[in-house]
């Protein structure tokens, strides 16, 4: 074998190995996290109201990132004149929070679990959906944590208070968020068409403060202005619904919504974000496999999240 270049050590080509994220490191000891971002997959979609499925997201994703995983350490970008994710980046995949079929509570428990030692760890969480209510434990866990606004990319408001008894359900969890008084405020941008939410939780969201924008608006100012509407420098945690995303590219989710983002619509508005504040948690969600067999909906959503952690870390001084 050549002892130079890209010929030192395993091709590793993406089709081989374990579907870690990335073909990182897999960290099973939940107390020995020693990386700078943590991948925990929360595998639960028992608080969908419409089509099923995104339990299957996070291993989905898993497999669509090792797509991006072949070569050399990092991504150039002729673009921007970047490498990013360098070398210097440590990421480890912790695998799944373990779900309990029907026990939403306990589910969602092992999930705020699984991240709080992301964050006892000084990691940053990225969290793999599952449908949108595993955001109520992401935003839980962080009770102990310094104060942040919410951004929020979803075609749906997701301000429901209470259904039918249901409180913790994929309609809920900005309405939980927004009751936490770490949670600064909200900015839901992508908000379109058939909602989660009525009337009036729009007006309970404004009321709180939040900052709703339609993909319509979001384009009429374009993705870095909107991105300026967040408050600058304050702590920022990032919740993605794939629905956000057009289901011309994005079809492979249980409650798809025409009218929806384009890819560097959203991207372009990330790396803006990271410039102006620091992400301190994500979440992708509602990727359900099963609707889309060209497997892009999951391709989509690895390459969001490897790219945003390539501005994020770019951010943070990982050159």
């Amino acid at each position: 074998m050549a002892e130079h270049g890209y010929d030192t050590g395993r091709l590793n080509l993406p089709f081989v190995g374990i579907s870690s994220f990335g073909k990182r490191p897999i960290c099973t000891d939940w107390d020995n996290i020693q990386a700078d971002c943590a991948i925990l997959g929360a595998p639960f979609d028992f608080g969908t109201q419409f089509r099923a499925g995104a339990r299957f997201g996070p291993r989905a994703i898993r497999e669509a990132s090792t797509l991006f995983s072949f070569g050399h350490a990092g991504a150039y970008d002729h673009e921007d004149d970047v490498t990013y994710l360098p070398g210097s980046v440590s990421i480890v995949d912790m695998g799944d929070a373990d779900i309990v079929h029907t026990d939403t509570m306990t589910s969602h428990a092992n999930i705020e679990f699984g991240v709080r030692k992301i964050l006892a760890a000084g990691a940053l969480p990225v969290v793999l959906g599952g449908d949108h209510s595993v955001n109520i434990p992401c935003i839980n866990a962080f009770s102990d944590e310094e104060p942040f606004h919410l951004v929020q990319i979803d075609a749906h408001l997701d301000f429901v208070d209470v259904r039918h008894g249901v409180k913790f359900g994929h309609g809920n969890p900005m309405r939980r968020a927004s009751e936490k008084d770490y949670v600064t405020g909200l900015s839901q941008f992508g908000i379109r068409n058939v909602s989660s939410t009525a009337r009036d939780g729009y007006e309970d969201a404004r009321k709180a403060g939040s900052d709703i924008q339609s993909v319509r608006q979001f384009r009429a100012i374009g993705a870095r202005e909107m991105a300026k509407r967040v408050p600058e420098g304050q702590r920022v945690y990032v919740t993605i619904d794939i629905d956000g995303f057009d289901p011309s590219i994005a079809a492979g989710t249980g409650t798809p919504s025409h009218g929806g983002f384009l890819y560097y619509e959203v991207m372009e508005f990330l790396q803006e974000l990271t410039k102006r504040n620091p992400i301190v948690g994500i979440d992708l969600v509602e990727v359900a496999p099963d609707y889309d067999h060209s497997g892009s909906t999951s391709t989509l959503a690895a390459q969001v999240l490897l790219n945003f952690l390539g501005y994020i870390f770019h951010a943070r001084g990982h050159k």
